[in-house]
Parts: C-alpha cells; structure tokens; sequence
C-alpha cells in the first residue's frame, strides 16, 4: 500500500476480553479507501490483456461469480508483502467457486511476467501496462493506492472494497460460513457439564468427547480464556469448535472470579489462575481416553498457559498462545496498568480500571515479580505463539520473545490485528487449529 510519511498509523478498536481498556480508532480505509466504489456499486465492466495477449472481458469472466480483484505492480513493496494473503485465500476459496483476478499496474512487462512467475501466482493476471494515474481501470474503480482490493458480488455489485486483505478474508468467510459459531454434537459425542476443583473453590467446565470405539484414546485441548471474559469467548468457542471436526476432546472451563466459577474476581491472581489450570491438566491426565495433551490460551490465559507448560513440560505436547499478555509485570512494575496509574511499592487495596472492573491488591502484588518467562522457559516441548502487530494492549513483542525462547516454536505476525483478533476472527482460528492438527494427530 502507498503511503505518504506524513499520515500517522490509526489503530483499531482494542480490548482485552471485554474491553477492559479501548481505544477509538480508525482504520486504512479510511484514509486511503475513500474514493473507492462502495457496497452496492455495479462493477465498471474493462477489458485488460494477459500475459500471453489474450483479451479478457471482465463481464465475461465475472458473470454469475463472486469474484476478488487485487490491483497491485510488482514494484510495490506493500503488494508484494500482501500477495502470499491473496494466494492463500485463492487456495482456500477458489474451490468453493470464487474466481480472482489480479489486476497490475506494471508498465514493464517482462518484470511484470517474471515477478508472477517468481512468486507462482495461480490466478488470472491481466494488465494496461501503465502508471496508476494513467490507468482507466483505476480511475473506473476510484483506485489511488495499492494494494486495493475488491469483492464483487454473483449480481455484479461490489461487496467489499478495501486496503485491508483481512477484510475480503473475513467476508468470504462469512459467506461460506468454514468456521460455524456453534458446535453441533453428533452421532455418539458427548458434552457434560462438569466441576473440578480450582484454587477458590469448584471451577465450571465443559468436557467433549468425541465417539471412540472400546478402548480408542485421542488427544485432547485445554483452552484458556483471557481476563474479564470466560470459556464463551467467541475466539475460544470457534477454536473449539474447529477441534471437535477433527475428533479432537477438549475441556473449557472458567477460572476463579469468572463466569461459571466460584471465587470472587477481585481475589483473582495470576498464580491462582495456574492452580486452577493444573488441577484442570491433573484432571484431564485422570481422563482414560485421553492421550496427548495441549494447552491453548488468550491474552492472560494464554501466560498461564506458557507457564503451566514449564511447571509440566513432560506433560504438554503442544501449547498455542493467542496475543500472551506477558507484558503484565512490566506495566505493573511501572505503576501503569491498562492506562490506570497506581504506586507499585504500595498498590491499593483494589484498582478500578476504565470499564469498571476492580482487580485486587494480591493481583498487583503477586505479578510484580511473576516469573513468566523463567517459568515458560522450561518447556522445550511445540509451541506455537499468533499475535497482531495492531495490538495496543500487549506488543506483538511479547509474541516474538516466546518464540525466540521456545526453539520448537512457530510464529504468526498478523499485519493490523488487534489483541482479540477481530479483524479476521477466522485467521487465527485456522491457524491454530492446523498446528494442533499437525502436532498431535502424528501418531
């Protein structure tokens, strides 16, 4: 995408959970997409040359599709930087009938052709060969920077236009509905609701179990929710409900202070939440169809999680942190809590943050010096670590220093997204549920 030095980077909406601190903010669109054709808008009709000089008629190749048009040039540093998003949404959609075309304003051709064969695009390209400005097809479409990206309707309209791929992403998916928001239990799976005992008293939990066959073991996922929020939170819930098509068992549950839990959440602490998890792992352990273990968590969960892996490493084939909020000591070593400033040395008896919520003065005091990362360290087991470099919570960089500290760890640097990942819900779902599908399926 051009830019110009002089904009400063608008964020988006951020919260932990439910927002336990936003902030207002806009997004590229609306800076840089003003001038593209809106929703509803009827696609400008074009014809455009491909690489071999065959001529293609845009109505031609579009009728009756949803179609994805990615205006782009192989000399632009943020095109070539957002291509491998639009070739994996071809390899995930395309099957499903939607058709792409990219749409370039090289006006080299040799290293127009040979930059999409370098990159194996798979898709049609066609081109005018020539500068944005002096481009008709961008004028028709209100393009002044790149990449811009269109979704067009079977009717011919315009569905999505935007400089964000995660939004035709995210569109596409909600259209062919792959990742459905409720779990649908069948044939001889089963779903109870449960009690174990937490660290303040009977912590709630739902176990799954997929039908086996007599004496049949499979893996299992324990997923841990964030702060302020509990095992209904729509990130959870989706990943959730991903592992159970894979025959894949998981145990959710809520830690003290939250949702179904007894405690109180003003008594919630960060090692409280790591005795609530361990007596969920002992649990699972004590389960007689469970075979390998993983832990998957968000934000503060999450950091229990990485911990808890270190206390247990023998016990944890794999861990998946979403967003892990391991930056939590350094802020409240430094007095300033989710914008909420306080005296460290002598935290108060409770602190109130911006949207109400109170965490207690043993919360402050505990995680002052919570060894998170001497802690997480002694798990050498896989892990996989997914963060948004749009986080304004929790700097992608805590992201980056659990994978730098785990050798058998992969990292997802997610371009713009937030802590929740509302961006695109969908990506990092998808995300974590390949690698815990290739991590603990091998057998």
């Amino acid at each position: 995408m051009k830019r110009l030095l002089r904009f400063s980077i608008i964020w988006i909406l951020l919260g932990i959970c439910v927002s336990v601190h936003a902030q207002v903010v806009l997004d590229f669109d609306e800076t840089y997409a003003q001038e593209m054709l809106k929703p509803g808008t009827p696609a400008p009709d074009f014809q455009l040359n491909t690489p071999d000089g065959k001529t293609l008629k845009f109505s031609e190749f579009a009728k009756g599709k949803y179609v994805v048009i990615d205006f782009w040039a192989s000399w632009c540093p943020d095109c070539r930087k957002d291509l491998p998003e639009i070739i994996r949404f071809y390899n995930m959609f395309h099957d499903d009938g939607v058709e792409f075309i990219g749409v370039s304003f090289d006006t080299d051709k040799k290293k127009w052709t040979d930059y999409i064969a370098k990159s194996g695009v798979p898709y049609t390209q066609v081109s005018e060969l020539k500068r944005m400005n002096q481009s008709d097809v961008a004028k028709a479409y209100g393009v002044r920077w790149i990449p811009s990206i269109y979704l067009i309707g079977p009717d011919g309209k315009v569905l999505v236009s935007t400089v964000l791929s995660y939004k035709i992403e995210k569109k596409l998916y909600e259209i062919f509905a792959k990742i459905p928001p409720k779990i649908t239990i069948v044939g001889g799976d089963t779903e109870e609701q449960i009690t174990i005992d937490g660290s303040k008293g009977k912590l709630g939990a739902v176990l799954y179990k997929p039908e086996l066959r007599s004496g049949e073991r499979c893996d299992l996922v324990i997923l841990c929710h964030g702060l302020n929020c509990d095992h209904n939170f729509e990130l959870m819930k989706r990943i959730e409900n991903r592992l159970h098509s894979d025959r894949i068992a998981t145990l959710t549950f809520d830690f003290n202070g939250h949702g179904a839990s007894e405690g109180k959440f003003v008594d919630m602490t960060i090692p409280n939440e790591i005795e609530d998890l361990e007596q969920v792992l002992a649990y699972a352990q004590d389960l007689r169809f469970v075979d390998d273990i993983a832990l998957v968590g968000h934000s503060q969960g999450a950091v229990v999680a990485a911990m808890v892996a270190g206390k247990h490493p023998d016990d944890i084939k794999a861990v998946v942190l979403l967003a892990p909020s391991s930056s939590v000591r350094d802020d409240i070593a430094r007095g300033n809590l989710f914008g909420v400033e306080f005296n460290p040395l002598d935290p108060p008896d409770s602190l109130v943050l911006h949207n109400g919520i109170a965490l207690g003065r043993r919360y402050l005091k505990t995680a002052f010096r919570l060894p998170i990362f001497e802690t997480a360290g002694q798990y050498h087991g896989n892990a996989c670590i997914i963060h948004g470099n749009g986080d304004r919570l929790v700097p992608y960089t805590c992201g980056e220093r659990f994978h730098e500290m785990w050798e058998n760890s992969e990292y997802y640097e997610l371009e713009y997204y937030d802590h929740n990942f509302t961006n695109c819900i969908y990506r990092p779902v998808e995300i974590t549920v390949d690698y815990l599908r290739r991590t603990l399926q091998p057998k």
